[in-house]
């Protein structure tokens, strides 16, 4: 099965000086101070406004939330530190286009449910405010599509915070990537497995009860980012290669209603529902440079949470989660031992010394205490630090439009018994000629 139909793009004339990040904004030597409204000041929306006052040039001038408990907590926050106190929003769902409409922001930062992330990116680019979303940017092919065409007819950036392309880790491997020590990248493998369980059926203090909507009606990959950024900045997606097709397919659905029953009785509305989603899911995609990825999603089943991640060059793989190297020529090889020789992992120690990335290096102790493992706050500073200096983001509307078109595409392929889905060119072209991220330039 081909792409799915959607309608005629906008025929956009190319802005001037548009290409570089998303492109739209000139480069520039001196740095410029960040005025930043944010809404949603939930756990993860505060969590952003922290590492936000830990940045020089930052200023939060305004915050929204429909919840005034959690918005005033999150006013109180950003008075402690110094600043003024920022402007509230909190009239109902919409009264984010109030914030954005201010004449004061540079930023508008996003830590909402799924179902506003379009709205709200839409709604900032048009007031002339750069976005940044939490995950995923999209729901639907046609929102993913929306963000693109108004990004570059805006010349605003939309940027998804992808926090996992910033663990030591990822970054590591983007480094020996890069240095040839793993050869032709040809494979990957990463997966989100999470037991959110009672996240989603809200039995817990921070759950999030409209996660459970999309696991009702919804059946795919729901949550693809946290795995495919890193994968994508490994491959070049949208920079050199493109996602091509995908294949997708779930098991069938049985973890959430055993915890419904385990929890509320058989007798419970929850315990009679059906859910749509399968407790796991697998996504293949191919690439338009013929390499190959396999993703996993498991947020219902009983288990450890688990970031899976495996990359397989022409040379050797690399295993981050499980810390461990092969390198053929390097690492330990004895070819006599078997007729099938002896392949064993190696240790990655020595590898870190040679490869550990700078920006760990150097912003690491800064990192330390912030959310999960440091990441929020690298994921932060080099947003703010490229919106200060003018510089390409290390990810932009493309890569937010390509990443979240996984879960429709993903579940179209479901729905019609795994067929491939393509697609769409979110770049026009431009995938083929855009410059790769360089790995030294992460700082």
């Amino acid at each position: 099965m081909r792409e799915l139909e959607r309608r005629d793009l906008l025929k956009i004339g190319a802005l001037a000086g548009f290409g570089a990040a998303t492109g739209g904004i000139s480069a520039g030597a001196d740095t410029k101070p960040v005025r930043v409204g944010v809404v949603g000041t939930g756990g993860r929306g505060t969590n952003h406004i922290q590492e936000l006052l830990k940045l020089d040039g930052v200023s939060i001038k305004a915050l929204c939330d429909i919840d005034e408990a959690r918005l005033a907590r999150a006013q109180d926050l950003v008075a402690k530190s110094g600043q003024p106190k920022p402007a509230g929003y909190s009239k109902g769902e919409t009264d984010y286009l109030r914030l954005c409409e201010r004449d004061d922001l540079d930023l508008v930062l996003n830590a909402t449910p799924w179902q506003y992330h379009t709205p709200i990116c839409l709604a900032a680019m048009n007031a002339g405010k750069h976005a940044a979303t939490e995950v995923p940017a999209a729901l639907t092919i046609d929102e993913c599509w929306q963000l693109v065409e108004t990004s570059e007819k805006t010349g605003k950036h939309c940027v998804m915070l992808e926090n996992d392309c910033y663990y030591r880790e990822t970054l590591l491997a983007l480094n020996m990537i890069q240095e040839g020590v793993l050869g032709e990248p040809l494979y990957a493998e990463a997966g989100y497995l999470h037991d959110i369980r009672a996240v989603k059926f809200n039995t817990v203090p921070i759950g999030e009860p409209w996660r459970l909507d999309h696991s009702i009606r919804r059946n795919g990959n729901l949550y693809p980012t946290h795995p495919i950024g890193p994968l994508s900045m490994w491959f070049g997606i949208n920079r050199g290669d493109q996602f091509s097709y995908l294949v997708s397919m779930s098991s069938k659905s049985r973890s959430l209603k055993n915890f419904a029953v385990k929890h509320f009785g058989p007798n419970d509305p929850r315990s009679k529902r059906n859910y749509a989603l399968g407790d796991v899911n697998t996504t293949i995609i191919k690439t338009e440079m013929g390499r190959t990825i396999c993703l996993y999603h498991d947020t219902n089943t009983p288990r450890p949470k688990e970031g899976m991640a495996r990359i397989q060059g022409t040379k050797g793989v690399y295993s981050p989660r499980r810390d461990k190297i092969f390198i053929e020529g390097r690492s330990n090889f004895n070819e006599g031992e078997s007729w099938r020789g002896s392949h064993s992992w190696e240790s990655t120690d020595e590898y870190k010394k040679l490869y550990d990335h700078k920006l760990w290096k150097t912003r690491g102790p800064l990192a330390e205490g912030s959310g999960h493992g440091g990441i929020d706050y690298l994921l932060i500073y080099r947003l703010i630090k490229n919106l200060q200096q003018g510089t390409p983001l290390d990810m932009d509307v493309y890569d937010a439009a390509a990443w979240s078109v996984i879960v429709p595409l993903s579940e179209a392929s479901v729905a019609e018994r795994s067929m491939p889905m393509d697609f769409p060119d979110f770049t026009r072209g431009k995938w083929k000629t855009r410059q790769r991220i360089d790995a030294n330039d992460i700082v």
